[in-house]
């Protein structure tokens, strides 16, 4: 996903030293040091960021974590091009594209990313036994990076939405999608997630997004949503 100027390169000849995570990067003849800036539209740093980049012709992935001011550094081999990706919720969202030409000399770059992703995610890998609240053992696969985006978000407050299709009466649809939205909380909280950063809410059936009148239409209705309430 392409958005406004969406990086500015600068190359330099010299070789540039970085500190990240306790190491010490430079640019060799083989490695480019990539020195990233990641921010939303209106210029606030992203913290806890993650941002891929995947070797178009190597197919190798690297990865790297923003800090408090939204940057990291990070070495990538010369002489490919790199598809750029950042991680929301619900999996990686492509970018652009960054070459890396293979040059005689040191290379660092310095690369500027903009984006706003969206403020609510429908966690489509999350799965409850029929008629219950009981999380489905292949939950635990989207929950697991729901635990690792928060866990490098510490300021990030999200509240949990549960829905279901029709079937049934409304106060038990009620019921059970909040009682679906519980058990997820509890999945994080068990994971060591603060309890005050997530709230839940059931909503029944009362906001389908598709036609209950058809076993897909009710499918797409039962579903489990995240909405960012703090960032």
């Amino acid at each position: 996903m392409k958005t406004l100027p969406s990086f500015i390169i600068l190359c330099f000849l010299s070789i540039l030293s970085m500190h990240t995570f306790g190491q010490i990067l430079e640019a060799t003849e083989s490695k480019a040091l990539l020195h990233a800036s990641v921010t939303s539209m209106n210029g606030k740093a992203r913290q806890g960021d993650i941002i891929s980049f995947q070797g178009i012709k190597s197919k190798q992935m690297y990865k790297g974590i923003t800090d408090e001011s939204g940057r990291f550094s990070i070495l990538l081999p010369e002489g490919d091009t790199y598809l750029i990706k950042y991680k929301t919720f619900t999996g990686n969202v492509n970018y652009d594209k960054l070459p890396i030409p293979n040059k005689a000399g040191a290379y660092t770059f310095q690369l500027n990313i903009q984006y706003d992703p969206p403020k609510t995610y429908t966690l489509d890998n999350v799965f409850f036994d029929t008629g219950k609240a009981s999380l489905r053992p292949q939950s635990f696969i989207a929950l697991n990076d729901l635990v690792e985006l928060m866990t490098l978000k510490p300021q990030l407050e999200i509240e949990i939405a549960g829905h279901t299709d029709n079937v049934g009466t409304a106060e038990s649809n009620m019921t059970l999608s909040l009682n679906r939205a519980k058990s997820v909380r509890n999945y994080l909280i068990s994971k060591g997630i603060d309890a005050n950063r997530v709230s839940i809410q059931g909503y029944g059936d009362t906001q389908p997004i598709a036609s209950n009148d058809s076993a897909e239409g009710r499918q797409k209705n039962r579903r489990t949503v995240v909405n960012i309430t703090k960032e």
